[in-house]
Order: structure tokens, then sequence, then C-alpha cells
């Protein structure tokens, strides 16, 4: 299909007042799924938060890289095993962790934000205590070097972000119990840092569409969910499995003072754009209050 000019034109005008509304702000991203495995959608994910920072955007990206850790681990004939979700992290395992996440994936997001046209820095959760964590002990379960964070230097953050550039934070975390460093879970790590820094937006890219009423049915995406609706959809089973910890990190941030979380569907090019910088807007968004 053809785009006009005026077309064009119209979608920037309509970009303008969220724009103004969000200039100076910060919106935390949580970055995975398909949107990190699939080379086309990394490309348009990584042009969304290099526009954002252009425009006025303060932009930070929290990042996990479990397919990438499952791959070393297949590779040294380690299978991978997961507690209630979370990645069951021995001193083996710590050792994968912290080259994929703070080696690899890290560094490798920052360069391709660069070659975008971005100005971003590489963050390793260990750096001057950026996260601290003590050892997670939940349910009675044994999840191994698995962290709960309980600080965030968001001094060090917004130094980056007064300097300009775009922080891209790996989930390793500086242990304050005696432990040298813990594994974070992404999307936890991402809520007490939007939370630190007091951003406006809390984003969580995921592999589904968003939250909805039926399943099978994606025409039933819950748009609006104020927090005071998560229990009784937890509990009729509209929120099950792994969705259950994301909303829950949403709720967190609402209640430490974040205006807006959202759960977008990673699997659509440009869905941050989508979300923050027009009026359809997509996915799931929960606030204090419904809309």
């Amino acid at each position: 299909m053809k785009i006009s000019n005026l077309d064009r034109a119209q979608t920037l005008v309509e970009a303008l007042p969220y724009i103004q509304k969000y200039y100076g702000k910060t919106v935390v991203i949580k970055y995975g799924g398909n949107a990190m495995t699939s080379p086309e959608l990394q490309e348009k994910t990584i042009e969304d938060i290099v526009l954002l920072s252009l425009v006025g955007i303060h932009v930070v990206v929290v990042h996990g890289g479990g397919p990438e850790i499952n791959r070393v681990l297949a590779r040294m004939g380690k299978t991978s095993r997961f507690v209630n979700g979370l990645r069951y992290t021995d001193e083996e395992t710590m050792d994968v962790v912290r080259m994929v996440l703070c080696g690899k994936v890290n560094k490798d997001l920052a360069a391709m934000i660069n070659r975008t046209g971005g100005r971003a820095v590489g963050l390793c959760g260990t750096d001057d205590s950026l996260l601290m964590a003590k050892k997670l002990e939940a349910d009675g379960l044994d999840y191994g070097l698995v962290g709960e964070v309980v600080g965030v230097r968001a001094d060090i953050i917004k130094t980056a972000q007064g300097a300009g550039l775009i922080p891209v934070v790996a989930t390793v975390a500086q242990g304050i119990d005696g432990g040298d460093c813990y594994n974070i879970n992404a999307d936890t790590a991402a809520a007490q840092i939007a939370i630190a820094v007091g951003a406006e937006k809390l984003i969580l890219l995921t592999d589904v569409k968003g939250i909805m009423a039926d399943p099978h049915r994606e025409e039933s995406l819950i748009s609006y969910m104020g927090i005071d609706e998560v229990p009784p959809l937890i509990e009729s089973g509209v929120i099950t499995g792994g969705m259950i910890p994301k909303v829950n990190c949403c709720v967190d941030a609402i209640r430490g003072g974040v205006r807006r979380t959202h759960i977008l569907d990673g699997r659509i090019p440009h869905s941050i754009l989508i979300e923050v910088l027009s009026h359809a807007g997509i996915g799931t968004m929960i606030t204090r209050d419904k809309k």
C-alpha cells in the first residue's frame, strides 16, 4: 500500500502531543521475547528506542537473554531448569548468565542502538552496585543464585541520562548478603528500576497480544485495567502462568509511583511507537484506576 505525503504528515502531527507530553520524562522498556530474537523485529524495536530518545524522551532499556543462555548451556551439555518460572541458577549457570547477559547481549544491544543513531551505554547491575539484591527465598523453594532486588542506584542511570545516553541494563545484581552476585528476573528488575528513576511508563514486551479475557480469542483483549482488578482475574484463571509475575511487576510499579504500565506484543513491528506516540495504543495498559 502506497502512503501519501499527506498521510506521513498526519502521522507526525498525531505524534506531536505525545512527544510534548512525554518530553523529558522517562520510559523504562523491558526488552525480550520475539522482539529480541527475530532480527527484523529487533531492528524495528531499536529504531523505536532511538526515535524516542531523539525526540527528548529518556529511555532506559532493561533486558534478559533467556534463549541465548539456553543455547550456551545446551552446548555445554547442561539442561536448563526452572522453578516457578525462574531459572534455577547454580554457580556454573551463574557464570554463563554473567558471560551472556553482561558480556554479549548487553554490549550487542548498545552497539545496535549506536549504529542506528542513538547513544547507548551498556551497564551491568553489578557496575557500582547499580542493582543490589539478596538471595530469593519464597514458598520454601530453592532457586539457587536468584536474587530479590532490594536497592537500585538511580543516580547512575540519571547520570547517564544527563549525558544524553540511553542506559542498557543487564539484570545481574550485586549481592549484599554475602553472595557475590545474583541472577534477576528481567521483568522484576525493570519494575524496580522504573520505580527508582520515577518513570512515567513501564513497558514489558512479550510474545502475546496482552491480557485476554479468553486466551483462545485474541479479540477478547483487555485494553485497560486497574490494579484492583488483578487479584480477581488471577483467582478466576483469566491471568495465568507466566503472565502472573508480569502483571504483578506492573502492580508493584504502579504502587511505587509509575503512572502507567503496559504489556505489549513485541511481535508487532514498532509496537513501542504505536503505544507511546499514537492515538491507537495496543496491548494491555495497567494503571492505578481503570480509565
